[in-house]
Formats: C-alpha cells, structure tokens, sequence
C-alpha cells in the first residue's frame, strides 16, 4: 500500500468519523431512573440516552458528542461523551 492509499483511507475514516458523531446538550438526565435526553446542536432534534448509552456522567446542561444507534421506539444517543 502506497502513502497515497494510507492518506485516502485516514481521510475516508475521518470523514465517517464526524459524521457519525453529533454534538448536542443535555436537556434532562435522572440519574435514579438512569434514562434522559439530548438536544441536538444546530436541529434542535432530541434523542432518548439511556444510562448503558453514556461514557461519561452528565448532568443538564453539558455539552456532549454522541452517536445515534437505532432502539425500540427510535434513535438512541449512545456513546455519550462531554466535551
């Protein structure tokens, strides 16, 4: 594999990399029920995050990137991280 093929594919990686990932704010999390939801930046659309969802702990009103993962009732946040 030449560089050229190694700068293509690191590019392609990084390119799914921030599209898959979505930035957003914590609008409402109970730690004791351990379910919330996340506001997304720029579409205002909110996303269930279940507790097994998070990497980090969040609190309302933290900046987070997550995923979305497809669940029961629609598009989960997963892989919830604060930024």
């Amino acid at each position: 594999m030449t560089l050229t093929h190694i700068l293509e594919l690191s590019l392609c990686l990084l390119i799914i990399f921030f599209i898959k990932v979505k930035n957003g704010t914590v609008k409402f999390f109970n730690e004791s029920k351990g379910f919330g939801f996340i506001t997304e930046d720029g579409s205002n659309q909110e996303y269930f995050v279940h507790i097994s969802g998070l990497i980090d702990e969040v609190r309302q009103g933290d900046a987070v990137e997550f995923e979305l993962k497809e669940g029961r009732k629609g598009m989960n946040a997963v892989s919830v991280r604060v930024v």
